[in-house]
């Protein structure tokens, strides 16, 4: 892969951000510092970052993907109220086991993400706050 100073910066801006943002997101932050980046480049060289293992696409079925600079394997948990995207803890030993025993595949790659609402939300369900956020 070839030096890009602007892929640099999209790499360093996915890294510093805990919020798995889109291509959009990203675009925005970074006009400050780069004003003549476009949403095209920042959506060629996150493509190019997941290509190569530096970063991980989260796709979201119905949304735009975010992106995640954990690398490690980990599974995510999207709130379907506040749109928030999270890891969630599942151990993954276990998920392996049970993706293992499915007979007739040969896995290469799984991703796994959970669909709820997080805690926040679940309480103004709970508390019966039906106004979107």
């Amino acid at each position: 892969m070839r030096y890009s100073h602007q892929r640099e910066l999209i790499l360093k801006e996915v890294q510093r951000r805990k919020d798995y943002p889109t291509a959009e997101q990203i675009c925005t932050s970074l006009r400050a510092e780069c004003p003549r980046l476009s949403l095209g480049t920042v959506y060629r060289d996150l493509n190019t970052l997941v290509e190569v293992g530096k970063i991980r696409r989260v796709s979201i079925p119905g949304e735009a993907d975010r992106f995640d600079s954990k690398i490690l394997v980990h599974q995510h948990f999207f709130c379907n109220r506040c749109g928030k995207v999270t890891a969630l803890p599942i151990a993954d030993g276990a998920l392996r086991e049970l993706i293992d025993s499915c007979p007739g595949f040969q896995v290469e790659d799984y991703m796994l993400t959970v669909f709820g609402f997080c805690a926040d939300c679940a309480k103004k369900e709970q508390d019966g706050d039906v106004t979107n956020d």
